[in-house]
């Protein structure tokens, strides 16, 4: 199962500047992401965890996993990577050797989107953040995921 963390806030857009199409440098862009984050609409019985930090100004590594009584039910590695100038989000699932690549198509203040129209599901994934709170949302055809995560370090 391809599971991944977006968020979609219902913040105000007058506040929200955009900076870029993803496709230069903002190597600053993504700070706002950096921390661990819990999952606050999870289903009963299960946790899921995000967390990110910021390897160099063109490298952030990102982690997400659930429990389910007290055992890891399911993982992935991401990553939010400039390479030849253009930022991607990459996720590599369990039992994955590749990476799926997403482009980031939009950069604003605290919020991007990645697109991949040949993956089967999602198709697009959207992080932004609203204060404590980060919102993804994971999307694809009629289907869409919302995942709501709390800071848990005070980031």
């Amino acid at each position: 199962m391809f599971l991944i963390s977006i968020f979609f806030s219902c913040k105000d857009t007058s506040q929200s500047k955009q900076v870029s199409d993803g496709s230069s440098d903002h190597s600053e862009s993504f700070v706002w992401l950096l921390g661990n984050w819990e999952r606050s609409n999870e289903q009963e019985g299960k946790k899921t965890f995000e967390t990110w930090e910021k390897l160099s100004k063109s490298e952030y590594h990102g982690f997400g996993y659930t429990l389910e009584n007290a055992d890891t039910i399911w993982h992935e590695n991401i990553k939010l990577i400039n390479r030849e100038n253009q930022w991607n989000f990459e996720v590599t699932g369990k039992d994955e050797s590749l990476p799926t690549i997403f482009r980031i198509r939009n950069i604003e203040n605290e919020s991007f989107i990645s697109e991949n129209q040949e993956n089967e599901f999602p198709k697009l994934i959207s992080y932004s953040r609203n204060g404590e709170y980060l919102n993804a949302v994971i999307s694809g055809g009629k289907t869409e995921i919302l995942f709501e995560f709390v800071t848990i370090n005070g980031h």
